[in-house]
């Protein structure tokens, strides 16, 4: 896994603080592969919210902070809602990713 303790630690903590205590989030795409290069950080979150809106916020939110936190990377997140409809995105995220 490519990314140091500290930038997990920012991602563990941002994600409970936008997305609350119950929210699981796993890293999934090139940063898993130690012999990969480069690559932006896909995180994969299930939160416990459910509220549309509210997930929008948060998404917004934690984004920025994440950012200011660990610096400016690309980060791609993808969210299932709470109670959403699971799709491939979602599976594989799971399957080929690491839970932090």
């Amino acid at each position: 896994m490519r990314l140091n303790p500290e930038q997990v630690k920012a991602i563990k903590q941002e994600t409970e603080h936008f997305f609350g205590a119950r929210a699981e989030v796993w890293l999934f795409g090139s940063r898993v592969d130690d012999a990969a290069k480069g690559g932006d950080i896909d995180l994969y979150i299930c939160p416990g919210i459910s509220n549309a809106d509210q997930l929008a916020a948060a998404r917004f939110a934690f984004l920025a902070r994440l950012k200011r936190r660990i610096g400016d990377r690309r980060i791609d997140l993808v969210l299932q809602r709470s109670g959403g409809e699971a799709l491939p995105v979602h599976e594989l995220a799971r399957q080929q990713g690491v839970k932090l």
